[in-house]
This record gives structure tokens, C-alpha cells and sequence, in this order.
């Protein structure tokens, strides 16, 4: 079993929240690439990113980033904000919701599962926990793109 403390448990929750977000890489060399991460590797921090330009206009599918030559990485699209939706979902299922600010986690009824990737559950209740979030989602993406 191995001990890992919490600033090292958060770095690892905050570094994969940015998994399938747009980001922006500067490297140590002053490149800087702007595109979808798509993984990386825990072990050194290497990047995998696509639909990757870089500032000089150039277009690449796929573009892998070592780890020791990044140097800064940019989250540039907002992240999905979860207080609001709790107090959404909170006006569906009162009294039933609970938000856990920390772990980025809204639970139904203890049974249903939400994050800014989805909902965890199968049932009617996670249906009607689904509905909500597209619709959140939806609604979260127009307001992004004005």
C-alpha cells in the first residue's frame, strides 16, 4: 500500500480534470501548442495532445509532449461548475443532493454519481439525474461560447 499525501492526491485529481479539455503548453523551448488533452503519463508528466496548433499556425493531429520539456499548461476552457448544478439538481430532488466541493462530486439519493464527465448510475432516478445534467451542460456551453 503506498502513502501518497493530500497535496499529492490533489495534484493528481486537478492534473486528470484536465483529460479531453482544451489546453495551452508552453514548452521550455518558447513553443507553445494549443489543443485537446487526450493522456499523460504519471511517472515523468509527458502529454498526449490532439487537434494541436501551435503558434506559428500549424496544424497537427497528434502532438506528444516529454515531460521535461513542458513548462507551463493552461486550462482554456471553464470548467463545468458543479456548485451550480448541485443547487439545479437540488431543485429536482430535494433535500436528496449532497456536493462535495473537494472531490468534484454531486451524489443523488447516495446512489447516483455526478462529475464534470457525467453521471455514474443506471435507473429512472439517474435517467432524471441525466436529463438535468445534459441540459446543464448545454446550457453551460452556450454561455461559454458567447
Amino acid at each position: 500500500m503506498s502513502y501518497l499525501d493530500l497535496g499529492s492526491r490533489r495534484f493528481g485529481t486537478e492534473f486528470s480534470s484536465l483529460i479531453n479539455k482544451r489546453v495551452i503548453v508552453n514548452t521550455l523551448t518558447k513553443k507553445t501548442f494549443t489543443g485537446i488533452l487526450l493522456g499523460y503519463s504519471t511517472a515523468d508528466h509527458s502529454l498526449v495532445l490532439s487537434d494541436v496548433n501551435d503558434e506559428e499556425g500549424n496544424k497537427y493531429s497528434r502532438v506528444i509532449l516529454y515531460g521535461h520539456a513542458v513548462s507551463e499548461i493552461f486550462l482554456v476552457e471553464e470548467p463545468l461548475d458543479l456548485e451550480e448544478l448541485a443547487k439545479r439538481l437540488e431543485e429536482v430532488f430535494p433535500k436528496m443532493i449532497k456536493y462535495y466541493p473537494e472531490a468534484k462530486l454531486i451524489t443523488v439519493m447516495d446512489r447516483v454519481r455526478v462529475t464534470d464527465k457525467g453521471v455514474e448510475g443506471t435507473g429512472p432516478i439517474a435517467e432524471r439525474v441525466k436529463n438535468v445534467y445534459n441540459k446543464f451542460v448545454e446550457e453551460w456551453n452556450k454561455k461559454q461560447s458567447k
